[in-house]
């Protein structure tokens, strides 16, 4: 088989443990998967309480250390799926989104929820990327 063609499951170190059936990321040749990120540090608590700006900073903090496993940045996510518990926190989630993301722009979804695997939690993002051959 190419390495196109190769899937690697990759588990990020500083990442809570998976509470359910799948892994942090999947790797298909160049292609980057990336489970949906939530606001918890490497022991699964939550970061930011109820503020959703410092939810969205530790989102994207769990974006990076996932996309690094790859061997990806932010420049090469090429499409984010938001899920909010509430719809008018976009603006807020877009402050740490830009200090992440800086001038690239990914293709965005961006869908409220009634909740989150937990309670707590105000924000998760999923992420796809393509890293340079």
């Amino acid at each position: 088989m190419s390495d196109l063609g190769r899937r690697e499951e990759i588990r990020v170190p500083g990442m809570s443990e998976p509470i359910s059936h799948f892994t942090h990321v999947v790797r298909a040749g160049r292609l980057v998967f990336v489970s949906g990120c939530v606001a918890t540090d490497a022991a699964g608590r939550t970061v930011g309480g109820s503020d959703v700006v410092a939810q969205a900073r530790q989102v994207h903090e769990n974006l990076e250390r996932c996309l690094a496993a790859a061997g990806a940045t932010f420049a090469d996510v090429c499409k984010v799926t938001v899920f909010l518990k509430n719809v008018a926190d976009r603006e807020k989630v877009n402050i740490a989104r830009k200090e992440y993301f800086g001038p690239h722009r990914p293709a965005s979804t961006l869908v409220e929820i009634s909740r989150l695997v937990r309670e707590d939690l105000l924000v998760e993002i999923e992420a796809i990327a393509v890293v340079p051959e």
